[in-house]
């Protein structure tokens, strides 16, 4: 039997694959109308013009509902696991509200594109990116507190690894953001999907 046969092992699973695959889906749509240049666009773009729009709305609705089932399976096992550790189960407690709040700020991204509303759909990036770095943190430390009984010091180490990969991102993409809008390369870049090669 293939591990994600066993009990809801399959919903980590499909939760990436459905969330790639929304962004794929998109981008291939959006590129196919040229509704975006191919060549590194914004996850946001490829969502902002019909019908990419909504096939992105919606895929990342479903991406939000499987994360959510995702999340809760995790904070039931956790607390299976751990049933007579009180600080474990606090925080195992703080996790789940967390990741909820994650899972509903992809909604807000899904739903409010950045060119219509773009300061609620940064939101809901904040949320999704911001709050989901600190749900791995409280996932990463809950790792630590169950070794050697639960977990292996490898679950631990792989855990903070993708926490400081996610971080490290979190902070490429905010360094990014800041540049692109401080006025150097023009202005209502937030509209903008196409660009001129005389630009900057």
């Amino acid at each position: 039997m293939w591990w994600f046969q066993q009990g809801l092992s399959f919903l980590p699973a499909a939760l990436v694959v459905w969330s790639a695959a929304s962004f794929v889906f998109s981008y291939i749509t959006a590129i196919a109308l040229h509704h975006i240049d191919p060549l590194v666009p914004y996850i946001s773009d490829t969502g902002t013009i019909p019908p990419e729009r909504c096939l992105f709305g919606i895929m990342l609705n479903i991406s939000a509902f499987l994360g959510m089932a995702t999340m809760y399976v995790r904070y039931k096992q956790v607390y299976a696991l751990n049933p007579e550790k009180s600080k474990i189960i606090k925080l195992n407690k703080i996790g789940l509200t967390l990741g909820l709040m994650s899972c509903f700020g992809l909604c807000i991204i899904a739903n409010f594109q950045k060119c219509i509303l773009y300061y609620i759909h940064v939101v809901g990036a904040c949320l999704t990116f911001g709050v989901g770095a600190i749900y791995m943190l409280v996932q990463t430390v809950l790792s630590y507190l169950m070794q050697p009984e639960v977990h292996s010091k490898d679950i631990f180490w792989i855990r903070l690894t993708m926490l400081l990969w996610c971080c490290s991102s979190i902070v490429s993409m905010f360094v990014s953001s800041v540049v692109l809008y401080s006025g150097l390369y023009g202005t209502n870049l937030v509209q903008k999907l196409h660009w001129d090669p005389q630009e900057k």
